[in-house]
C-alpha cells in the first residue's frame, strides 16, 4: 500500500475541511493504549481472539444495528488494533440527534451512571466521528462490565478516505494480509515507536 494507507495506528491525517458525514467509504484503525496485545494473539497467520478481542469484534459487527446509514466492508481485529472499512450510505436528516450520537447500548441495562446530555453535542450525528466514538465507548464499557478493567484505547486513530476502486482494493488486501504479516506490521509490539506509546488514553477521543 502507499504511505497514507500504511500509517496505521498513527495520528489521523484527516482532511480538516472534509465533511465526515458525507456518503463514502472510510478506512479506520484504532489501537489499544500503548499497543498492548489485549485482543489476542496471532498463531500461524491466524488471529486467536481473547475475551476483549471478541467484544471488539462483536461491537464492530453491531455498528449497522445502531447506525442505520452505515454498512460494513472488510475488517479485522488484530492483537492490539482494529482495522475496518465503514460505508456511510447516506447523510442523516437534520432532525436526527441524540439517538445517533449515544454510545452503542448493550441489551441489558448498564449500571454505569448516565453521561451528561450535552457531552457529544459537537459530534455530527451519523458522521464517522460519532460512529467511532460510539464503537470505542461500547467496547470499553462492555469489557469493564465483564471484569476486563485493564482495557483502554489509545487516544488517537488513523482514518483514510477511500478515493476509488484501486484504493479500496489496496486497503482490502492490506486487511486480509495483516494476520500473515503480523511480525512486520508497525503495530507489532517490537515495532511501535516509543513516542506513539506515550500518547493519551482518553477512550472518547478521536474524530469530531
Amino acid at each position: 500500500m502507499d504511505d497514507d494507507a500504511t500509517r496505521i495506528g498513527r495520528r489521523s491525517i484527516r482532511l480538516r475541511q472534509f465533511d465526515y458525514s458525507e456518503p463514502g467509504m472510510y478506512y479506520v484503525t484504532m489501537r489499544t493504549k500503548g499497543g498492548e496485545c489485549l485482543f489476542g494473539d496471532v498463531v500461524k497467520g491466524e488471529v486467536r481472539l481473547s475475551g476483549m478481542g471478541t467484544v471488539a469484534e462483536e461491537c464492530w459487527q453491531a455498528i449497522p444495528e445502531h447506525f442505520l446509514n452505515v454498512s460494513l466492508d472488510l475488517f479485522v481485529v488484530m492483537p492490539n488494533h482494529v482495522h475496518g472499512i465503514l460505508v456511510i450510505k447516506e447523510r442523516l436528516p437534520a432532525s436526527v440527534r441524540v439517538e445517533y450520537i449515544q454510545p452503542i447500548r448493550e441489551e441489558t441495562r448498564s449500571t454505569q451512571p448516565t453521561r451528561r446530555k450535552n457531552e457529544f453535542q459537537h459530534v455530527v450525528p451519523g458522521s464517522l466521528g460519532s460512529i467511532i466514538r460510539s464503537y470505542k465507548a461500547a467496547v470499553t464499557r462492555i469489557c469493564h462490565k465483564k471484569g476486563m478493567t485493564a482495557f483502554k484505547w489509545q487516544r488517537d486513530l488513523y482514518d483514510h478516505i477511500i478515493r476509488d476502486g484501486k484504493d479500496l482494493d489496496r486497503i482490502r488486501k492490506y486487511i486480509l494480509d495483516n494476520p500473515a504479516n503480523w511480525a512486520n506490521d508497525e503495530n507489532f509490539p517490537g515495532n511501535i515507536r516509543m513516542d506513539e506509546m506515550q500518547e493519551g488514553d482518553e477512550e472518547w477521543s478521536g474524530l469530531d
